[in-house]
């Protein structure tokens, strides 16, 4: 078995240090993992990555967070914010600097880069495609996300190896331990048709009722930040009055139509309102959410620590964030010795079995 070998970006450093020493654990020893690297920028911004230590023969798993706004650098005098783009490029540059000398590279990106261009409708870009074919063309063998946008995204490397793990159990652990909820009160609802599926999975591991979805009418004459605005949700499904109610998504963006819907059910009569999502973004800050809260429109949101996430929103009371690095730990081992993946995608909690059959 070759060695293993963990390149953690600039972006996920507090992410990648907590995966190193669950990794410790797991294996037995006091050694680390992290392989270092600089991540230089011009003044011109141009940039380059440079390996400090050889990777020849190692089992590289390289892990970055394209969601991470908080990296600058100095750029003809002023300071930039790195784009998803630009933790893309770098993740280029990585390969290019193994240059095949690894034995096997993997690439653990949680929030798949451009996974919302997942597909093509008429003359537009297909910018997630194209980049799961360029991390293959530059020698990465195993291609590792959580909680993609469309998982038939991975069509685009058919004879590659693609594996979308969910944090559910993780997130809904912390649900059930901090919440006071009985599950026949409690309706998982969907924020829209795309996010059904993923509704539905989170309702049969809560052990409680899939409540309904709600249809997104939009304004299809205009475009606002890239996308179609919402005129108005329309709620189809079960009845959500004196429920309490958890909303589920992959994403909060902005949070406006998470917020939306909340109003909307709120309306109907709900109880507690609970928002579920792998990631948060917060692209317009956290304000819209600290309004909605003091209006009593939702109790928590609960997240993962897969995304860059400021200290302003970690402050927050109704922020609650699951730690998925003794997960990942796990899943990067697992690949280390060869094992079977389908173990951990199929895995179900013991807290959660028992939350689904402590009122049978």
């Amino acid at each position: 078995m070759e060695k293993l070998g963990l390149i953690v970006m600039d972006n996920c450093k507090e992410l990648g240090e907590s995966v190193n020493n669950h990794l410790k654990e797991i294996m037995g020893v006091t050694g680390d993992f992290i392989i270092p690297i600089d991540e230089i920028r011009f003044n011109n911004g141009e940039g380059k990555v440079v390996l400090k230590e050889s990777v020849r023969k190692r089992d590289l798993f390289i892990l970055t967070d394209i969601l991470n706004h908080s990296i600058t650098y100095k750029m003809y005098n002023y300071y930039n914010h790195k784009s998803p783009d630009d933790h893309y490029v770098d993740v280029i540059r990585v390969l290019c600097a193994i240059r095949n000398q690894a034995e096997s590279v993997s690439l653990i990106m949680p929030f798949l880069y451009e996974s919302r261009q997942h597909k093509r409708d008429g003359r537009e870009s297909l910018d997630c495609a194209v980049a799961l074919q360029e991390f293959i063309h530059q020698g990465v063998k195993n291609i590792i996300t959580f909680d993609v946008h469309d998982s038939n995204v991975q069509n685009a490397i058919p004879a590659s190896s693609f594996d979308n793990f969910y944090p559910t159990n993780i997130i809904l652990e912390k649900f059930v331990t901090l919440e006071d909820v009985k599950r026949e009160e409690l309706l998982a609802v969907s924020p829209d048709n795309g996010a059904l599926k993923r509704t539905r999975f989170y309702a049969n591991m809560l052990g409680c009722e899939l409540g309904g979805h709600f249809e997104k009418h939009r304004d299809v004459y205009r475009v606002v930040d890239g996308k179609n605005p919402i005129l108005e949700h329309e709620y189809i499904g079960k009845d959500v009055k004196d429920k309490d109610v958890v909303i589920v998504d992959d994403m909060i963006a902005s949070g406006e139509s998470m917020i939306d819907v909340a109003l909307e059910v709120k309306k109907r009569g709900a109880r507690k309102i609970y928002m579920i999502a792998a990631y948060a973004m917060f692209t317009k800050g956290v304000e819209v959410f600290d309004d909605a809260y003091e209006k009593g429109l939702f109790t928590k949101v609960f997240t993962t620590n897969l995304s860059y996430i400021s200290d302003d929103a970690k402050s927050r009371d109704w922020l609650v964030i699951a730690d998925c690095s003794e997960y990942l730990a796990k899943i990067i081992y697992n690949y280390h010795i060869g094992g079977s993946v389908s173990p951990i995608l199929t895995a179900t909690s013991k807290v959660l079995e028992d939350f689904a059959k402590k009122e049978d």
